[in-house]
């Protein structure tokens, strides 16, 4: 009998042993990668949280992006535009031109100035020579200048009469000053 003892007592013990092995490496396994699963799934959902308020902001983004583009439309007609350097100084030279010639002014010389970078954009300088008939002529000029589109400058003015015995007659030095787009 006391053989009989030994195996009854030895199959319970390797069935509890069994059953510690099987909790050990199958449940807590299994209950380890559920855990896994399930941290990636919440990690996921608040990923997809964020991609659907991506998704609901984009109307907005492209409103606010149609806006902006149409303050750079307005905000680049203020400047002067060219393909090169020398052809829009070249503009602004014949600009400033027509506006002293169309008031009564006389151009005697002209000359563009050297290129300067102002933040993000170029300026651009024309001097000038100007036989003025008369002071009126000055203000008018001056006026059609800064009330103008592309915006000009006027950088520097000096101003002189011809003539001391006729003091109607001005040589004015004009140097006006544009800028250019140097952002695409």
């Amino acid at each position: 009998m006391a053989k009989d003892k030994k195996p009854a007592f030895l199959i319970p013990l390797m069935v509890v042993l069994f059953i510690a092995l099987a909790y050990e490496y199958g449940y807590r396994e299994v209950q380890d990668k559920t855990a896994v699963l399930k941290e990636e799934q919440r990690e996921k959902a608040k990923m997809l949280m964020k991609y659907n308020a991506l998704i609901e902001e984009r109307p907005a983004m492209e409103k606010k992006l149609a806006l902006l583009k149409e303050e750079r439309k307005a905000d680049d007609a203020m400047l002067i535009e060219g393909q090169t350097l020398s052809i829009v100084s070249a503009s602004l030279q014949d600009t400033v031109k027509g506006i002293v010639s169309g008031r009564g002014g006389k151009v005697i010389s002209e000359r563009s100035g050297k290129p300067g970078k102002e933040g993000d954009f170029t300026r651009i300088t024309a001097s000038m020579d100007v036989l003025m008939p008369d002071t009126r002529a000055l203000s008018d000029i001056m006026y059609a200048i800064a009330t103008r589109t592309p915006y000009l400058v006027v950088s520097e003015l000096n101003a002189t009469v011809k003539e001391a015995q006729n003091p109607r007659e001005l040589i004015v030095k004009l140097d006006v000053a544009a800028l250019t787009g140097g952002r695409k």
